[in-house]
This record gives structure tokens, sequence and C-alpha cells, in this order.
């Protein structure tokens, strides 16, 4: 059995490659393929793979380092899809370009995601296109690549019988986080439910061996202020230091995320019924996060400066000594929730994950085609979604917004109109006008030029 990794030169690679080997027995894993087109990238990062299997778990699983699309994807029976399209140079535009004009800078929200979505759409389905030629005919792929409801909605409308399942663990971060602030180890004994859209939805009911622990939550924030266990409040200027080097603390809080969990007890002290998604932040308080950041040093900045160079120098450090500092790569969450799905699919367990996929009238009152994030079981054919009621009157009106939104962006993709993605930079919440909308797509299509299609 063949997993097929898109984006191998991604510094989450290493993480998810520990994650699917150490479940060798449940997959039947024989190969695992690392298929990038930055060359450097890929070979670096598939030196710290190599060394995994080989030497920290000591496995025979046979790897391959291609650039080759029909020897990445033949006979393939998942593909685990993690591009970022124009790398972090691009990430760094997507959230500075906004802020200029005095908006939202972040690389899935607001007009940042939008740009970025409009690079991905069709790398993501010549993805589709070579899995379908190459792969086996019964092959999954599990997309990890952002903004997931903008490639999603694409997918659904340019290739609708493609074999692919949307994903994000942003969920899983933040009941990471839940279960550290609530002293629960054994977080496999959450269960939740959840609706909405990717990066915008919400928690209604987050339960721990079928107690309802929200309440709890939704005290112990409002005592706190913030949505960050104890262990980490304890020293707020290394929590918000860009150079925090704590391996125990989740990924998700670290640098400028600190305003992020914070935000999750504004947010609640107004709307206290659910658990927003952290993203929900960038649209309910736009004012407020711009405010607090930095032009000229966004989150792209601070990725690059830690996890990217750590990962890259602990790799050099190798090859130059022959030592490896396992702390240089990130495993955990993120690896173990796309390993988990592919056994999910392979063994039909119809085990509960949270994924996006076409409404289809899980949410009553949204639209039948909408490509929405909702628990589902999973077995061999994919997801069994778990339907939900109709949703309250001010989370369906922010869905509707948000929704369109991308549909209009993804059509103008498409059909290269440049007055249909003008109108999804209008409605996006996160811009307050149609005269900010132009300037900011004006400046995203110069800087877009080798990546976007020509809009007229």
């Amino acid at each position: 059995m063949i997993i097929t990794i898109v984006g191998g030169g991604s510094t989450f690679t290493p993480g998810i490659v520990k994650s699917v080997a150490l479940r060798r027995e449940e997959l039947g894993l024989t190969e695992i393929r690392l298929f990038d087109i930055d060359k450097e990238r890929q070979d670096k990062v598939g030196v710290l793979v190599k060394w995994i299997l080989e030497n920290d778990l000591k496995t025979d699983i046979k790897l391959t380092v291609t650039y080759d699309v029909e020897e990445a994807y033949k006979d393939a029976s998942f593909v685990f899809a993690q591009m970022r399209v124009g790398k972090y140079a691009m990430r760094e535009q997507d959230e500075k370009i906004p802020l200029r004009h005095g908006c939202v800078g972040q690389e899935t929200c607001g007009c940042g995601g939008l740009a970025y979505g409009m690079r991905t759409i069709f790398p993501m389905i010549k993805v589709i296109d070579d899995a379908a030629k190459y792969a086996k005919p019964d092959h999954w792929i599990l997309n990890y690549s952002n903004p997931a409801s903008v490639v999603s909605e694409a997918c659904r409308k340019l290739r609708p019988g493609a074999r692919i399942i949307n994903i994000c663990d942003m969920p899983i971060a933040i009941i990471d986080v839940v279960a550290a602030a609530m002293g629960i180890k054994d977080k496999e004994n959450i269960v939740y439910d959840y609706y909405g859209l990717n990066h915008f939805g919400w928690f209604t009911s987050i339960q721990y061996k079928g107690e309802e622990i929200l309440p709890k939550l939704r005290d112990y924030i409002m005592e706190h202020e913030i949505l960050l266990p104890d262990a980490y409040l304890k020293d707020k200027k290394a929590l918000m230091s860009n150079n925090n080097t704590n391996t125990e603390q989740n990924r998700h809080t670290k640098g400028s995320w600190y305003y992020v969990w914070k935000g999750e007890y504004e947010i609640m002290k107004n709307f206290p019924e659910t658990l927003p998604n952290t993203y929900l932040n960038y649209y309910l308080q736009c004012k407020e996060f711009v405010e607090h950041s930095d032009p000229n040093h966004t989150r792209a900045n601070e990725v690059m400066e830690t996890r990217e160079k750590n990962l890259f120098d602990g790799i050099d450090r190798y090859l130059a000594t022959g030592e490896i500092d396992e702390s240089v790569f990130y495993a955990g969450s993120h690896g173990d929730w796309i390993s988990d799905l592919a056994v999910a699919l392979m063994n039909d367990t119809k085990a509960r994950f949270l994924v996006i996929t076409e409404n289809r009238g899980a949410i009553p009152n949204l639209p039948y085609d909408a490509m929405v994030e909702v628990p589902a079981y999973i077995g061999k054919n994919g997801p069994e979604v778990i339907a939900q009621d109709n949703i309250p009157l001010f989370q369906q009106g922010m869905i509707m917004q948000q929704l369109n939104c991308e549909k209009l962006l993804v059509e103008g993709c498409i059909e290269g109109s440049y007055e249909k993605v003008l109108k999804a930079f209008t409605l996006n919440k996160t811009v307050p006008s149609m005269k900010v909308a132009k300037e900011i797509l004006d400046d995203m299509i110069v800087a877009n030029k080798d990546y976007w299609p020509e809009l007229k």
C-alpha cells in the first residue's frame, strides 16, 4: 500500500510520515512517496524522513523521493495533499497587502485567504486529474491544502466525482487546548458537535466521557479572560515571544497566536452559547486585529523565523554532524488526524471525524450545495454526514455572507472575471467598502501575476 505526499518539501512532512509509519499495520503500508516541485526543499526534507523511517522507527517502509508525476501517483492508495502555492513569500504578500489598506492580513481569512485560494484552485485540480490517471481506482485524496473552503468549493464545481476529502486540523488544535485547560489527558474520550464552513464555525457541544463540559469551559474562559491552559499563562512574555522554544506547547499557541486565544474570551463574553473557531476573530473583531498587527512583520515572518528556519537548520546540522534534534520537526495532531482518517477509510471503521463535505440537507437552513464542515462517520465509501438542526440566524447570516463570497471567487477565478472576483472581495466581512476591496484586489493582481489566471 502506497501513500503519496504532495508537497513533500513541507515542514509538516516529517510529522505526517511519523504518524502514518506508526500506523503501518493498520494501513498495510509498504511505501511512502514524497512529491514536490521544489527539488531543494524536498531533497532536504527527504533526508529527515529517511532518518525517521530507518533510524527512529526502524521500519523497512520504502521511501521514494520523486519529481515525476507518474512515479509519484502510480498505484497509490492515498494521496495526502499539503501544497502551499507560492510558498511563504506569497503568504507574506497575502498578509501584508490587506494590512496596508487597513484590513485583516491573514493567510486563509479575508482578502489574503481569497488570494491564496485563487493560487491553489487549479493546482489542486491537477492533483485530482493526475491521481485519477495514475493512482488506484479506489484511491482517496486527503487534502490539507488551504484555504480548504475555497479549494473544496472549486473541487465540487470542477471535479464533482473526485475521490477527495478536504480536512483541517484547527478544530483538533482547539480541542487539544481545551483538553489542556480542563486537565484532560485522554483527549480521545472527547466528542464534540460542530457546524460551519472551514475556518468559520462553532462548537455547540464538547463532551468528555459523556459529560457536557462546555459550561465548565465557558467558566474557565471567563475567569482567565483567555482560552489557554494555566501552564502556558505563567510566563506571558515567553508565551507571546516569537522565539518561544517550548516544545511541549501547542504550535498554535505561540507568538501572535496569543491574541487569537484572547479573542475567544472577547467573543464568548458577548456570545456565550457556543465556542467559536479561533479564525472567527478575524471576522468578528476585524478592527481590533488590524490594530495589534504589525504590517511589517506578520505571522508569515514568524513562521519563517521559527518553524521553517529550525527545520532546515536542523537538517543542515544533521548532514554536517550526523546528529539529529527531534525538536526541529513537529509531530502531533496534524499528522495523527490525517493518518487516522486514512485508517478509517482503509478499514471501514465508521470512526467520527470533522470533515468538509457537500451539505445535501445536513444543515437544513443552508444551501444544498454548500461545502460545510460538520461531523461525519468515515468508512470505505467516504463520509456519512451526521445531520444537524437548523442553525441560529446570526450564524446562518454570517455563513451565507462568507459562502457567497467564496462561491463568487471560485466562479470569477474559473471564468477569469474581474467583476466577480471584485464582488467576492467586496462581500467579504473583513473589507469595509467596495473602494477598499478594489484597491486590495488591484494590488493582489500585481503580486500574483505568476499564479492567477488573467482577470478581464
